[in-house]
C-alpha cells in the first residue's frame, strides 16, 4: 500500500521498519522527519551508513563489531587481560561497555545452547574461546549470559569445559534490580534474589 510517497522514499521506509523497535509508523515519522532536516539528519546519517557499510567487521579477537581486524578493545593497553567477560551477542558486551564498570576483555559467543533451535556447541565460538584461555594469559571468565533456560544451560556448558584450564569462572549476580519492588517482580526473580542474599 502507498504511503503517498515516491518509491524511492516507501522503499526507505519499508526498510526502516525491519529495524528492531520500529514498526511502519514509526519509520514512516523517522523517515519524513529525516527528510524535513535534510542536511542536519539525512545526509550525514547516508554518509555514516555508507562508511559503516564498508569499514564495519567482526573482531577477529573477541568478536565484537569495529572497523578493524582487532577491536578498540581487544588493542587497549588499559584493559585488564586477566579477566574474561563471556557474552552472548554484541549487543551484550555495547551493554557492559556502557555500564562503565568493567576494565577487561570480552569474547562473544555468538548464541547460546539451544535444542530447540538446533543450536549446539558447534555452532558457538568456542573452540576461539578455548584458545585464549589455553594461552595462559586469563585467570578469571565471568559469563555474563541471560537468567533464561538457554543462558543457564550455556553457563554451566561453559563452567565445565573451563574449569579443568585452571580458571576462576564466575557469573553475573542475579536478582532484584537496582530501583526494583518485590511486588512488580516475578517468582524467578525474588528466587534468584534470595539465593544470591548476602550481609550488609
Amino acid at each position: 500500500m502507498s504511503d503517498g510517497a515516491g518509491k524511492e522514499i516507501e522503499q526507505l521506509i519499508a526498510l526502516m521498519a525491519k529495524l528492531p523497535g520500529l514498526g511502519p509508523r514509526s519509520a514512516r515519522r523517522a523517515v519524513l522527519t529525516m527528510i524535513k532536516k535534510r542536511r542536519l539528519l539525512l545526509d550525514p546519517l547516508a554518509q555514516a551508513m555508507t562508511e559503516v557499510a564498508a569499514t564495519a567487521r567482526e573482531c577477529v579477537e573477541c568478536g565484537n563489531i569495529g572497523t578493524s581486524d582487532l577491536c578498540d578493545i581487544c588493542t587497549s593497553p588499559k584493559r585488564d587481560q586477566t579477566i574474561l567477560c563471556i557474552v552472548e551477542d554484541v549487543s551484550d558486551l555495547w551493554a557492559m561497555e556502557r555500564a562503565q564498570v568493567f576494565s577487561g576483555r570480552y569474547h562473544v559467543l555468538g548464541g547460546v545452547l539451544s535444542a530447540l533451535d538446533g543450536i549446539g556447541p558447534d555452532e558457538l565460538k568456542l573452540p576461539k574461546l578455548e584458545t585464549r584461555v589455553a594461552q595462559g594469559q586469563i585467570k578469571e571468565a565471568i559469563l555474563a549470559l541471560g537468567a533464561t533456560v538457554d543462558g543457564q544451560t550455556t553457563a554451566h556448558y561453559l563452567a565445565d569445559r573451563l574449569e579443568p584450564l585452571g580458571i576462576t569462572v564466575t557469573t553475573l549476580a542475579q536478582g532484584v534490580p537496582v530501583g526494583g519492588e518485590l511486588d512488580y517482580l516475578d517468582d524467578g526473580t525474588i528466587s534468584a534474589a534470595l539465593r544470591a542474599r548476602k550481609s550488609l
